[in-house]
């Protein structure tokens, strides 16, 4: 499902050139449960973008579903993130002035749906929130406002969820709550991929990705 070859990723900084990506080969199988591992500054949410279509590749190739999606215009990666993944972020990324249905709802109507808020309603269910769907973000628990952001990132039922810290705000208990949410997902054939520096989580995954300095230093599983 996920392959990438050679992939670097240099950026600009004042006048010196930053290798944050240095030849990362990965291949990552339809139905996977991975986390990627690595400290601050490792290169592991950069990674974690090119993985998403959130970010291009200075070099090497990056095959998506089959599709070579590295050379994709802006258009076509939008297209290709709104149908094929989810982003569940460490900082919930809502919108304070909707309510968690309308949140959801977002992806929805910019993918032009039909009858969007019965599907929004139906994801916010399937995570437990049945009971809070007028409710905005500040009226809502970190907990709650994590399930919403997993409401929004499968509400369109995508193939790939990426989690980028998804449990980085929460206290151990609500993070292991959210954690069974996301592997039930992946139990229903959803791939999945996290981002994180704490091994109690990547402990949960089926094989772990270890990286340093730009480079994949390890793997478990």
């Amino acid at each position: 499902m996920i392959e990438l070859t050679s992939i670097t990723k240099k950026y600009m900084m004042g006048s010196s050139e930053v290798d944050v990506l240095k030849g990362v080969d990965l291949k990552i199988e339809s139905g996977e449960f991975v986390s990627i591992m690595g400290p601050s500054g490792s290169g592991k949410s950069t990674l974690m973008n090119i993985i998403g279509c959130l970010d291009r590749p200075t070099g090497g190739s990056y095959i998506l579903n089959g599709t070579r999606v590295d050379e994709m215009d802006e258009e076509a990666l939008a297209k290709v993130r709104n149908t094929n993944i989810g982003f569940v972020f460490q900082t919930f990324n809502l919108l304070a002035r909707e309510s968690a249905t309308e949140n959801v709802e977002l992806p929805l109507l910019y993918s032009g749906v039909k009858e969007p808020r019965a599907l929004a309603v139906e994801a916010l269910k399937e995570v437990g929130l049945g009971h809070r769907l007028g409710h905005r973000p500040n009226e809502l628990s970190g907990g709650e406002r994590q399930r919403v952001a997993i409401a929004r990132a499968i509400v369109l039922n995508p193939s790939i969820i990426l989690g980028d810290e998804p449990t980085g705000n929460l206290d151990s208990r609500t993070g292991a709550e959210i954690m069974d949410i996301l592997k039930d997902l992946n139990a229903k054939g959803t791939t999945l991929v996290v981002v994180t520096h704490d091994p109690a989580i990547a402990a949960h995954s089926q094989r772990v990705i270890n990286i340093m300095d730009g480079v994949i230093t390890g793997r478990a599983g």
